[in-house]
Order: structure tokens, then C-alpha cells, then sequence
């Protein structure tokens, strides 16, 4: 079954944008088949559920860290992880910058963009995030890499709401990246989309989409 609904996703993602396989509660065989296939990116939302799995598993995998994170739990995956999508406030960037400094090495990070009508959703608002960039506040963390943008629409089978949100992020995906070309060349990810509306995503201007249960199936919700 995972080898064939990853083929169909694959097939409806163009060369340029990455998959991330989202593998939250999912087992390690799962994982591991998925690996086998050719998959590297895989992202979790927990930080225990991707420290418990990340030794167990071939070590060039990149693993995204994409659900809402806490700041004590920042120095347990600052060794290793390859992205974090979901820098929500300037204090999570701070204890990002302290960790990564801790273990010598430049932490790739996206903002997360609060985009969405659900209030449960977290991120900076599109005015903050470009504040941020315009008053050069960027500048003061030599261990991030500040990588792009992320965000998730309102859960709803409205098409038009869903490809206006991300519209507005991919435009202020832009406008940053234009503004500050020299300041921020690794600015270059814009995340958003997932099983149920990563091809409007795509449409929109996504490069990267996160992907779980359409790959995996049905999410085992006794795993929390």
C-alpha cells in the first residue's frame, strides 16, 4: 500500500518542490520502507517521537521538525535536525540560536505564518514576519540559517479560502525574499501544503509539502 501511494504522490509533485514524508505515529518498519523508496525528508511533530526514532533509522535522513515546539525541548533534537519549519515566535528563535551555538553549527529554520481563520493554529502574523526582515533583526543570529517560510490553511473544503491563504504567505514569501537577496540567500523554502490540499499548495507556489497519511494511511490516534 506504501509503495503505492507514494508513487501517486510523487506523481503529482513537479521536480521542483521536495516531499517531506510525515511520519508522526507512524512505526519504524513504515519508516523504513519509505526510506527504501528513495525518501530522505521525513518530519515529525513531536520532539520525543522524533528523538526516539531518529537512532534508529540510517543516518542521512533529514529530519524536519514541523509541529508547534516547545523551548525546553529545543535542545533535543539541536545536535541533529535538518529543518525546523515551525519557528513561531522571536523566543523560540532565541533558544534556537543558544542550542545551536551550543553544538557548533548553523540551524536551518523557516518562520511559521499564521495564515489560517483557526485560532488553535500558531505563527507570526504576516506583518510581523516582515517587520522582522525590514528592521534587520535577522542580522542578530549568526547560528540560523533563516530558510523561508511555512504555513497551513484553515481545515475546510473551500477551495478559494484555502488558496487565498496561501497566496497571501507565498506573497510575503516573495516580497522577503526580493527585499533582502543578499542578506538571506539560503531564503529559498515556502512550505505549505498537506495530504488534503498540497496540489492547490503546488499551484500556489509551494516548494516543499508535507505529506503523511496520504503516503501512510490513516494516523494511529492512540499515539499521542
Amino acid at each position: 500500500m506504501i509503495q503505492t501511494n507514494l508513487k501517486e504522490i510523487q506523481s503529482q509533485i513537479p521536480q521542483n518542490v521536495d516531499l517531506v514524508a510525515v511520519t508522526k505515529t507512524h512505526p519504524i518498519e513504515s519508516l523504513q520502507e519509505v526510506y527504501n523508496l528513495g525518501v530522505r525528508d521525513f518530519g515529525e511533530s513531536k520532539v520525543q517521537e522524533l528523538v526516539a526514532k531518529q537512532p534508529q533509522l540510517p543516518s542521512d535522513i533529514r529530519w524536519h521538525m514541523i509541529g508547534h515546539l516547545q523551548r525546553n525541548k529545543i535542545k533535543y533534537i539541536a545536535p541533529f535536525v535538518h529543518l525546523i519549519h515551525s519557528v513561531d515566535s522571536v523566543k523560540v528563535l532565541n533558544e534556537i540560536q543558544k542550542e545551536a551555538k551550543k553544538n557548533e553549527r548553523k540551524i536551518t529554520i523557516l518562520f511559521e505564518i499564521f495564515i489560517a481563520m483557526e485560532a488553535a493554529k500558531f505563527g507570526f502574523t504576516i506583518e510581523e514576519a516582515a517587520a522582522f526582515f525590514d528592521q534587520k533583526q535577522h542580522l542578530q543570529y549568526p547560528n540560523i540559517t533563516f530558510g523561508g517560510l511555512m504555513g497551513m490553511a484553515t481545515y475546510t473544503d473551500d477551495k478559494d479560502i484555502i488558496k487565498k491563504e496561501f497566496k497571501s504567505l507565498e506573497s510575503l514569501f516573495r516580497k522577503i525574499k526580493e527585499s533582502h537577496k543578499t542578506e538571506l540567500p539560503d531564503f529559498n523554502n515556502l512550505s505549505m501544503g498537506m495530504s488534503s490540499d498540497f496540489p492547490t499548495a503546488i499551484e500556489c507556489g509551494s516548494t516543499m509539502v508535507r505529506v503523511g497519511s496520504s503516503i501512510f494511511g490513516a494516523r494511529d490516534y492512540s499515539k499521542k
